[in-house]
């Protein structure tokens, strides 16, 4: 079963729901809040259930959280996806 190595990173579990509660993204909440419930009861096929997310997404968190840690939860924008026709140059 995965579980949660927060103590790698030196937190906790009241961390990871502060962190999530707290958190300016939505994202950033979710992911948070998502190993907290891992960290609790859980595991992340039920926490991708209910948060309707895929479960192997869940999973990439806590992986993601234990090579980098804390910061690599927090949500950062890319700019989506490129057009699919560019727009013109000069609209003038």
């Amino acid at each position: 079963m995965l579980t949660v190595d927060y103590s790698r990173w030196g937190q906790d579990l009241d961390i990871l729901r502060v962190l999530g509660l707290n958190a300016e993204h939505p994202r950033t909440r979710e992911r948070f809040l998502a190993l907290y419930d891992i960290g609790g009861d859980k595991n992340a096929s039920q926490v991708g259930r209910e948060t309707g997310r895929n479960p192997p997404t869940v999973m990439e968190w806590v992986h993601r959280y234990h090579t980098v840690g804390p910061a690599a939860l927090v949500y950062q924008p890319t700019g989506g996806r490129s057009p699919f026709l560019p727009r013109p140059w000069n609209t003038a």
